[in-house]
């Protein structure tokens, strides 16, 4: 956790990340689901038995900056990761998160939704 925090500590919103270059195809990455609008792959620093991201191809930086015309995305976000859960057998729960701004803990500044699931979930998260 601490490593989390200290990252986003020194992340900040800039013109292309990794999240882009994913989404570019210019690093290899095997997405478990790609459609006109958005792509999910595992994440490579899993917190869960399952844990996955969803992120818009359309670069948000953050959940803040999306505008109202962004609606129909962001509901298209949420829709994929219920999908996607339910073909990953998450079918005793999972957890949605987006982390938001420096004190929200992101590190990457191109909106994106962590979905955990696989085990019993603690709370409050942190």
């Amino acid at each position: 956790m601490a490593d989390e925090v200290s990252k986003a500590q020194a992340a900040a919103p800039q013109g292309d990340t990794i999240f882009g270059k994913i989404i570019r195809k210019e690093i290899p990455t095997e997405f478990i689901h790609e459609d006109d609008l958005c792509v999910a792959f595992k994440d490579i620093s899993p917190q869960a038995p399952t844990h996955f991201l969803v992120l818009p191809k359309k670069p948000i930086p953050q959940l803040s900056k999306a505008s109202d015309e962004d609606e129909q995305l962001l509901g298209h976000l949420l829709i994929t990761a219920r999908k996607v859960a339910a073909d990953l057998g998450l079918d005793k729960g999972y957890r949605v998160v987006i982390n938001e701004g420096q004190d929200g803990a992101q590190s990457v500044y191109h909106l994106h939704i962590h979905v955990m699931g696989g085990r019993q979930m603690g709370w409050p998260p942190g």
